[in-house]
């Protein structure tokens, strides 16, 4: 799949409405994130920056951006970067996720998932991928390290 993530990408994102195209794409391959109507910004090697808006279907008791919309956030960030990073020879699935809530949700979000360096890919390990959401004045307002497993695909 990271080969067709790939060229999906690079052929849809410098064309007008491209990248909101390739977010729509990716939810009907992984439903579930439709929940947050992500928006992706940027996706390269090592490199994957999305964004949600502050909505009333992602909100929480007190008004500010559910822990659970800032998790799959993560998720998908972190797993859509795997996939473009890795060679085709590969393939991923999340294994675990460790958050950290910093502070309240009040604005629309960015989610930013790094590997700096990025890695290259042999054997099967278990890969960190540390993920930051971010707030409309930059703050950091939760912190995840989602664990992918890496593995190369069967013969």
């Amino acid at each position: 799949m990271s080969s067709a993530v790939k060229s999906i990408w690079k052929k849809l994102a410098p064309k007008p409405a491209g990248k909101w195209l390739f977010s729509k794409l990716v939810c009907l391959k992984a439903p579930y994130f439709a929940s947050i109507h992500p928006r992706f910004v940027e996706l390269r090697a090592g490199y994957c920056e999305l964004r949600i808006n502050k909505r009333r279907a992602v909100l929480n008791h007190i008004g500010t951006v559910h822990a659970i919309a800032m998790c799959n956030m993560a998720e998908l960030a972190a797993g859509t970067m795997v996939d473009f990073t890795l060679p085709n020879s590969h393939r991923w699935i999340p294994k675990g996720m460790q958050v950290e809530y910093v502070k309240k949700a009040e604005t629309n979000l960015r989610a930013v998932a790094k590997l700096e360096p990025v890695p290259t890919f042999g054997a099967a390990t278990d890969v960190p991928v540390p993920v930051e959401v971010l707030d409309a004045a930059n703050q950091v307002v939760f912190r995840a390290v989602v664990t992918m497993w890496v593995s190369p695909k069967k013969g």
